[in-house]
Formats: structure tokens, C-alpha cells, sequence
């Protein structure tokens, strides 16, 4: 590695921590402990399934929050690269100058406008036909306690495999404190787990990233039926339960778009269907019952048909709801905006 993106990485990582002095502790205490320590053993290099020395993490856990308490008032740092100095923000300057070298680069918002920025190895790049540019990143060099596995950004889809493997690994986690009967311990038990936890990680990361990258594809299909418009509608709810309604309303559509057409086409032993389900937060399982009653309904007879059936009427639907809730007087103030659109997706369920 270069001497220069060394210092990309550093300049980065610092960003990361400022974004974690902001929102570290967004978090509910379980699932901050749990995060806090698989960064802990991103930061030392660990492997998946290796006991992790108590002591050590609490006397880092201690270090970093006193790291994030000297950052807390901090502004995001621009990015230094040979002469230039770019936005941290300026994601397609920074690729521009790196891409060329087998790395990639991101930086944007996520919900309730917590900025994120990583850095990665850059595995691999696919144009589609439709005219999005999607990025595969491997290795970390870079990130914060956040890592969520994709990011759409305009037409470039960001894909980062090793942060879908840490969250496959928090799920099983999560799953073995009480091992219940539930989706993602269906999706669990068509792996093998219990005896080879890095073969287990491995495979079922291949086969989830490619539901990842329908998803996302779905997700920027969606953007090209709802148009710029859908981005200001959100930032004018950032914060607010419409935002979270929206984005349930928006990753709904993309799913009926092109992951579960994509899913019922090919289920294979279904485990990327018992996933599916397991990963839905509670706000997309409160507005599309009738997809849960599909899942059951499959299980019980095996058939995909009533899923298929579901998908159709959800394609239409969440589109006529998202086109709706643009509609919205934009002349509102802001907290009569958000409580309008809460109260039409709230009538709306599927």
C-alpha cells in the first residue's frame, strides 16, 4: 500500500470516528455492546468464531469512547489526496483518483441523516443495462461502528462484502442467545454453522450478496419511477417516523421489483427466502402482513404461488403509495408533512 492512501485510510478513519462520536449510541445497549465488539475484532484482525479476552475489549471499549468524546464537536475533515483536497462528501473525485489503484470509496447518509464513510478493496464493477454502475468492495481499510452492506448513490450501487459477512456473523449471534424457531434460524440451519463456522460464513455470504445486489438494483429502479422528488421528501422528514415509513414504503417496492421475483424464480433450498423474512425490520413487517402470510403459506404447503400473487399486487401497490406521499403539499410545515404521510402509509398496509 502506498504511502499516499495509507494516509487515505487514516484521513478516512478519522472521518468514521466523528460520524461514531455523533451516533455511536444510537444504538440500544445490547446491540452497542455486540457492535462495539465485532469492531474490536475488525480493528485486531480476529477471526469470526475466536473467544475475544474481556479485559482487552473493555480497555478499548473505554479508549474509543474517550476518543469519540474529544471528536464530538468536530467537523467532518476533508480528504488530501496528492495536491487536491476533496469533499469527504465528493465521493466520485476521490474514486476518480483511486479506482485506478484497486481501492473504492464512499461516503453518504444514511437514516435519520447519519453520515457514513468507508474505504475497501476494490473486487469488482458491473454496468447495468438500465444505466447504474455497481461497485463491489472486499477488504476494510476503513469504516465506523456502522457498516451496513450497500449503498445506492445517484446511478452507483455500492456493495461491501465484508461488511455483509459481519452482519451475517451478528446474526447467528444474535441467534444463539436463544436459539429460536423464527426465519433467519431456518436460514441458519442450511449452513453448516455448528461444525465449520468459516464455511458456513463463506457460503452463505456468496449467496447473499447476491440478494443484496437485487435489492439495491430494485432500489434504484425504484429511484427512476419516483424521481428526485423522493430524496427532498425525505430530507424533509429526516428524523421523524415518516422517514422510517418511507423508507419501508421505498425498500418494499424495490423488493417486489426484483429481489423476491428474482427469489421465486430460483429458491433453490430456501434458505435466501428464510433470510429474506428473517431481516425484516419490524416497520416492513407492520405494513406488508399479507408477504408474512405468504412465507407462512409456503412453509405449511410448499407452494410459491400465493408468494408470486403477493408480489404482484405489492409491486403496484407500494408504487401507487410512494407516488401518493410525493403528492403531499410540499408547502406544509414540516411536522404537518410528516404526520400527513403517517397517516397515509398507516391506512395503506398490504
Amino acid at each position: 500500500m502506498s504511502p499516499e492512501i495509507l494516509e487515505l485510510v487514516e484521513q478516512v478513519q478519522l472521518n468514521c470516528h466523528i460520524s461514531d462520536a455523533r451516533h455511536g449510541t444510537d444504538y440500544g445497549l445490547c446491540t452497542y455492546l455486540m457492535k462495539m465488539r465485532e469492531y474490536y475484532r475488525w480493528e485486531q484482525g480476529l477471526p469470526y468464531g475466536e473467544a475475544l479476552d474481556k479485559d482487552a475489549v473493555g480497555d478499548w471499549l473505554s479508549e474509543r469512547e474517550a476518543l469519540w468524546d474529544s471528536l464530538a464537536d468536530e467537523e467532518y475533515r476533508p480528504l488530501a489526496l496528492g495536491e487536491h483536497r476533496l469533499d469527504p462528501f465528493d465521493v466520485a473525485a476521490v474514486n476518480q483518483r483511486i479506482r485506478d489503484l484497486g481501492y473504492l470509496y464512499s461516503a453518504g447518509l444514511a437514516q435519520s441523516g447519519r453520515a457514513q464513510f468507508f474505504l475497501t478493496r476494490l473486487l469488482d464493477h458491473e454496468r447495468g443495462a438500465d444505466g447504474f454502475d455497481l461497485w463491489v468492495g472486499g477488504e476494510e481499510l476503513a469504516r465506523g461502528l456502522h457498516v451496513p452492506p450497500a449503498l445506492l448513490l445517484g446511478r452507483d450501487i455500492y456493495l461491501r462484502r465484508n461488511a455483509l459477512k459481519q452482519l451475517l456473523w451478528e446474526k447467528y449471534e444474535a441467534w444463539l442467545w436463544s436459539r429460536p424457531d423464527n426465519a433467519m434460524g431456518r436460514a441458519l440451519a442450511c449452513y453448516p454453522f455448528e461444525s465449520d463456522i468459516d464455511a458456513a460464513l463463506e457460503r452463505m455470504t456468496e449467496r447473499e450478496m447476491q440478494v443484496v445486489r437485487d435489492h439495491e438494483i430494485g432500489e434504484y429502479r425504484a429511484g427512476q419511477l419516483l424521481g428526485e422528488g423522493w430524496e427532498m421528501l425525505l430530507l424533509r422528514v429526516l428524523g421523524t417516523p415518516a422517514e422510517l415509513m418511507l423508507r419501508a414504503v421505498r425498500d418494499n417496492l424495490a423488493d417486489c421489483l426484483q429481489t423476491l421475483p428474482r427469489l421465486l424464480d430460483d429458491p433453490g433450498d430456501g434458505a435466501s427466502l428464510h433470510a429474506w423474512v428473517g431481516n425484516l425490520g419490524n416497520m416492513r413487517k407492520d405494513l406488508f402482513p399479507e408477504v408474512l402470510a405468504a412465507y407462512e403459506a409456503w412453509r405449511a404447503t410448499g407452494t410459491l404461488q400465493p408468494w408470486r400473487d403477493c408480489v404482484e399486487r405489492g409491486r403496484e401497490h407500494w408504487l401507487a403509495l410512494a407516488r401518493d406521499a410525493l403528492a403531499v403539499e410540499e408547502e406544509q410545515p414540516r411536522g404537518a408533512i410528516a404526520g400527513r404521510i403517517m397517516a397515509l402509509v398507516e391506512e395503506r398496509r398490504l
